[in-house]
């Protein structure tokens, strides 16, 4: 793998984001750490990444917000240098059935997940291009591919990443650069942790693993998409879900 590449993680203070910014360090990338809320983790990831010899910067920005997408970028490219892999990993839920939900839990899903990639997705392309190299990565969800009861906006959003993902893999591909997505299943963070026992029982007899997963599975695919060995995976989708959807 190629040493010092620069990488930004969204949504990077804790859970898969954090993990996966950690992987990539391990790598050898120099790693910009977005956070909204977490602070505290983020700088505290940060620090272990800059423990293991690698540069690390935590930068706070509202990803669903245009201009505090371009300060963050201009920012990170200040400290580190342009970004050369792009992991967005950034989202929220909202959940609730579709008669329930509000206008508000629609609209900031979309923006929180969607727009987003919009927005991190079109400040890094112009030095990947110039470049000829990079790598646009969205961690997307199973829900966007099957979708879930209560879910109709984040599965809209996800759903909406992958499309993003190959209509721009169909754009960029000629140039050195890939865009692809991988969509986590049931992976073990915050919020899993808290599902009753007998709800995680149900779900892994639909595993063909016998497990939930961990964040690490997520980090080692995000991992090999960033690296060159993956320079002839152009528009995917990786379901890292132990089998769930096969």
């Amino acid at each position: 793998m190629q040493n010092e590449r620069v990488a930004l993680v969204t949504g990077a203070g804790r859970g898969i984001g954090r993990t996966i910014a950690i992987e990539l360090a391990r790598m050898g990338c120099s790693v910009a750490l977005n956070y909204s809320r977490s602070e505290k983790l983020a700088h505290e990831a940060a620090a272990e990444i800059e423990a293991m010899g690698c540069k690390a910067l935590a930068v706070k920005a509202d990803v669903s917000s245009a201009s505090e997408v371009k300060d963050m970028f201009a920012y990170v490219t200040s400290k580190l240098g342009p970004v050369e892999i792009l992991v967005c990993n950034a989202g929220i839920t909202r959940d609730s059935l579709l008669m329930r939900m509000k206008d508000e839990d629609w609209n900031d899903v979309i923006s929180a997940d969607l727009t987003s990639l919009f927005y991190c997705a079109k400040e890094a392309l112009r030095p990947m291009l110039k470049a000829r190299w990079g790598r646009i990565i969205a961690i997307s969800s199973i829900t966007g591919l099957i979708g879930n009861p209560g879910q109709c906006n984040y599965a809209a959003a996800k759903a909406g990443m992958t499309g993003f993902i190959k209509s721009l893999a169909r754009e960029v591909g000629s140039r050195g650069i890939t865009a692809n997505a991988i969509a986590p299943g049931y992976i073990e963070t915050d919020m899993t942790s808290a599902l009753p026992t007998e709800l995680k029982e149900v779900l892994m007899k639909n595993i063909p693993c016998g497990r939930i997963g961990k964040p690490i599975d997520v980090a080692k695919a995000v991992a090999f998409l960033a690296s060159d060995d993956s320079e002839y995976i152009q528009g995917q989708v990786i379901a890292v879900d132990g089998g769930m959807t096969m």
